[in-house]
């Protein structure tokens, strides 16, 4: 056939009626949650010297910009040269998972969720903290 279509199956549709229709008390509970999480996220970023964050305004994500560590090298000397590199060292060498930039045309940043538990990223900030520190 040239064309076709899809629907949601039915069960779904029920699904969708109670989410809207349903309580919605959790909802307050949940941003103010979320907001602590980005407020954390930022603050702790902007500590780290060479590393800076703006507050983000929607999303689940950070998008901090690394570049001043550009041009340093890691402690097996090899050089960290934009956000591919640096995102490569950190996932392998620290275990922290992060997006390049340039996969959103900014080479200068990395996406960071925070879509996560606190203690979570706490962690993942100090690993972070300590991979940008061990850079020469």
């Amino acid at each position: 056939q040239s064309q076709s279509t899809s629907n949601p199956v039915s069960f779904c549709d029920k699904a969708a009626i109670e989410a809207l229709n349903g309580p919605h008390d959790f909802l307050k509970e949940w941003v103010a949650e979320f907001d602590r999480r980005r407020r954390t996220i930022v603050d702790r970023l902007n500590r780290i010297p060479g590393v800076s964050c703006l507050l983000p305004q929607g999303a689940f994500y950070v998008f901090p910009n690394f570049s001043r560590v550009y041009g340093k090298k890691t402690p097996s000397g090899k050089m960290i040269d934009g956000s591919s590199s640096l995102a490569a060292y950190l996932l392998e060498e620290y275990k922290v998972a992060s997006v390049p930039g340039v996969a959103f045309g900014d080479d200068a940043c990395q996406r960071l969720s925070y879509a996560t538990a606190m203690k979570t990223i706490e962690k993942g900030i100090d690993r972070i903290e300590q991979a940008i520190g061990k850079l020469a």
